[in-house]
């Protein structure tokens, strides 16, 4: 009998988690991404389309960026578990704004290969900054590059982070996030990682679709989903205004 009602509570209970945090169904789509990503990675090795631009030439390179650059795993972890947990209504913003923007950089990445050789041939220190350096340029190969990933998520969690109301009074979190966030952009640089096109392009598309996620412009497709006719009328007629 013990057992039984054990048993019922248990079930019970987890019901109750799966239901409680059921917008994890989401994350389902990193699944997809790696599948995606390591496709055209493998794909992708010796015939691309050389993406430079002269100022790459005039960025040293320095190993110690490597540590903001590992950074971003936990910085976009954080982001999306923190409102995973804290706020759905944020989290799926996040959600939307960075899952969108890393399909983009698939398409482009499958119907444009593209890559670099500004990497160096060799370091002149060794230390366990070049060693951890090392071992990244041979994980990650020096193709499908643009729009930068390690730029687009890092502002994407920055401007989530500054957006939420979770957020509002803890002004020394969002100058930590904005600094964290402004050397992994450097990273992508000083490694030798990203060409100066590759932030670039990845800043306009997340300018893209802050208008898109964080501004009337996301309102207005929700509303326009909505099965309220009237407001689809008024929706239509402020997209044509």
């Amino acid at each position: 009998m013990y057992n039984h009602k054990k048993r019922k509570f248990t079930i019970s209970y987890l019901k109750g988690l799966i239901y409680q945090y059921r917008h994890a169904w989401i994350l389902s789509y990193l699944a997809i991404y790696m599948v995606w990503f390591c496709y055209v990675e493998q794909t992708v090795q010796k015939k691309f389309h050389i993406i430079t631009m002269p100022v790459d030439l005039t960025i040293p390179f320095c190993e110690y960026f490597i540590i903001p650059y590992l950074l971003w795993f936990a910085y976009v972890a954080y982001g999306i578990s923190y409102f995973f947990f804290r706020n759905t209504k944020d989290y799926y913003k996040l959600c939307v704004f960075l899952f969108t923007g890393m399909t983009v950089f698939l398409i482009i990445s499958t119907i444009y290969p593209n890559g670099h050789y500004l990497r160096p041939e060799e370091f002149a220190r060794d230390n366990w900054c070049t060693k951890l350096v090392s071992w990244l340029y041979q994980a990650d190969t020096p193709t499908n590059l643009f729009p930068s990933i390690h730029v687009y998520n890092s502002l994407g969690v920055h401007i989530a982070l500054t957006h939420s109301a979770c957020y509002k009074d803890k002004k020394i979190c969002k100058r930590i996030s904005f600094i964290l966030c402004y050397f992994i952009v450097l990273s992508t640089l000083f490694l030798k990682q990203h060409s100066v096109f590759d932030v670039i392009t990845a800043f306009c598309m997340a300018a893209v679709m802050y208008y898109l996620v964080y501004c009337h412009a996301y309102q207005k497709i929700l509303a326009f989903l909505r099965p309220d006719k009237r407001k689809k009328r008024r929706v239509v007629h402020d997209l044509r205004m």
